[in-house]
This record gives structure tokens, sequence and C-alpha cells, in this order.
């Protein structure tokens, strides 16, 4: 999609020019305005633990976008990516808290729960081990992880998790 920020969006011109109209940008940006409009039924169903957990997907997607240059083209695997570094964080938060404190592990349960609805499908160990040997089966021949891991997660990159697959490239290297 073109730069159309100085010719009016949705003037005649820029329909035009771009073959833009209201409903192809509104698919253009489906994934964060899903976010946006879960955030406002959970304000008004007063459900504090989910708007604040897609309120923190929207500001982090809104900061990496902003990082990355592409503030008002926010794209659907943009979002995607963010919401899986946000999942992982979480998870990361759920396993490091310590037993004791049952109160913050209910809460970061609580917000693992709502993130995770947001979630891409990730694939499981044996799905990449099907999907490895179907596309990559003259890279595992050589049995170099090595190599095998660069050409593989390039591939893979938010199909499914980093671990998964490493765990998996190691089985097949034996």
């Amino acid at each position: 999609m073109k730069n159309i920020r100085n010719a009016g969006a949705f003037d005649c011109a820029a329909v035009e020019r771009y073959g833009i109209t209201r409903k192809n940008e509104e698919e253009y940006k489906m994934e964060l305005e899903v976010l946006r409009k879960d955030m406002v039924a959970a304000m008004k169903a007063k459900d504090k633990v989910t708007k604040e957990a897609v309120s923190s997907l929207i500001s982090a997607v809104k900061k990496v976008a902003i990082d990355e240059g592409c503030r008002d083209e926010i794209k659907s695997d943009l979002v995607d990516r963010v919401i899986l570094k946000e999942l992982k964080t979480v998870k990361e938060q759920l396993d490091t808290c310590p037993e004791s404190r049952e109160d913050l592990k209910a809460e970061y349960q609580a917000r693992y729960d709502v993130i995770a609805k947001y979630a891409p499908k990730q694939m499981d160990a044996a799905e990449v081990k099907a999907y490895l040997e179907e596309k990559f089966a003259d890279v595992i021949a050589t049995k170099n992880k090595g190599q095998i891991m660069k050409a593989v997660m390039a591939d893979m990159k938010g199909k499914a998790d980093g671990k998964v697959i490493n765990q998996t490239v190691a089985e097949l290297c034996k």
C-alpha cells in the first residue's frame, strides 16, 4: 500500500490513484481494530483483567509500529508478532513467579489466558517435524544443525515456537 498521508485518505483522487476504499482500508488494519473493539467491550463490561491485558497489547503494537516506522500502516503480521512476544513475556513471568505468591500467579495466569486468545495458532512438535521433512529434506540430509536452523527459522518465524523447532531439528539430526 502506498503512502496516502498527503492525498486525503478518501477523496476521489486517492481512490483513482491508489484504488483505496473505506472497505479495504478497514481490512488492512483489522487485527488492531479487533483489539480496540475488545478493549472497549471489556471497559463496558468492567472486566479489569481483560481491559488491562488488551490495552497493554495495543500499546506494545503501537510502540513496535513506531519503532519500525510503519505507524500509519500496522499490518496483521506485526500485530501477531507482538502478541507472540507479549505471550512469551507473560509465560516467563508465570514461570518465574514464586510459589508462595498465589495472588501474583493468579494475576499472571489470567493475563496469559487473555493474551492467548489473540495469539495465532502455533504448530506443535509433530506438525513441525512433518513440515520440516516435507520442505527441508535436502537440508536435513546434511545433518548440520546450524545450517538447518538458519534455513528453517527464516521460513517458520511466527508459525512455531523456537524451542519446539530447535528440539525437533536436534531430534532429526541424530
